[in-house]
């Protein structure tokens, strides 16, 4: 009867830290050797409700995990084991053990598991150097609300500039008003000014008239016409030279 009894025992043991396994997201495996039950009390105290430390015979967890299908830890089941077992955050956890152990060196981390993937004694110590979740949650929140605030500034700040850049420009039309009757008053001087050299400039254009004092020469070139008079005596002299041919024609007819 007795020995059914701690079969039962065992049987139940094996049970419990087998959905352990399964229902954690992390285990560290420890070694407690020399720790004193106060010690090991303030422990879990400080491991708080997201962790539970167990202490069981390596044969036992050995096969729980086995049983959880949890592998690469049966090197660690030496000496007197103690398991704890996180279902919260992992990296608080960690750092719960390792602060620990730095108080009381008896306690050894020698590795543990983290979703399903073994781990060694020093990866338990670089996941305890890491921010836990809600400390880069709180980053992440005070990140996004500076975000926000920058932002919801930008926008309260965009209508007090427009409002300022519409009076700037409104000053700006206002002191450049006058320039344009300035410049209005001048104009009707400008074409006074220029109308009395448009007067003498068509002075020059009268002198330009002289080609036309130039058709005299023109006239004078009607010589040729009267060259045409020396023609009409040399055929009246022609006209004379024959009559002496008359006459000597006619001196044959008196002989």
């Amino acid at each position: 009867m007795a020995q059914t009894n701690k079969k039962a025992e065992k049987h139940a043991t094996v049970g419990e830290i087998t959905d352990a396994f399964r229902t954690s997201s992390a285990a560290v495996v420890t070694e407690y050797r020399g720790l004193k039950m106060s010690q090991l009390t303030t422990l879990r105290q400080s491991l708080g409700q997201g962790a539970s430390y167990t202490v069981a015979k390596n044969t036992l967890v050995r096969r729980a995990a086995s049983d959880a299908g949890v592998t690469g830890l049966d090197g660690m089941f030496t000496g007197p084991t103690a398991v704890a077992f996180i279902t919260g955050e992992p990296v608080d956890a960690a750092k719960a053990l390792r602060e620990f152990s730095r108080a009381n060196p008896l306690l050894v981390i020698k590795g543990g598991v983290l979703d399903g993937r073994p781990l060694a004694a020093a990866e338990v110590d670089k996941l305890a150097d890491l921010e836990s979740r809600e400390v880069l949650l709180g980053k992440l929140a005070g990140a996004m609300l500076g975000t926000l605030s920058k932002a919801a500034y930008a926008f309260t700040a965009l209508p007090a500039k427009m409002a300022q850049l519409a009076a700037a420009l409104q000053e700006k039309n206002a002191a450049g008003a006058p320039a344009p009757e300035a410049t209005s008053d001048t104009a009707p001087e400008v074409p006074s000014d220029t109308a009395p050299e448009s007067a003498t400039e068509t002075t020059p254009d009268t002198s330009e008239s002289e080609p036309a004092t130039e058709t005299t020469p023109d006239t004078s070139e009607s010589e040729p016409a009267t060259e045409t008079t020396p023609d009409s005596s040399t055929e009246s002299e022609l006209a004379t030279e024959t009559t002496p041919d008359s006459s000597t024609e006619s001196e044959p007819a008196t002989a």
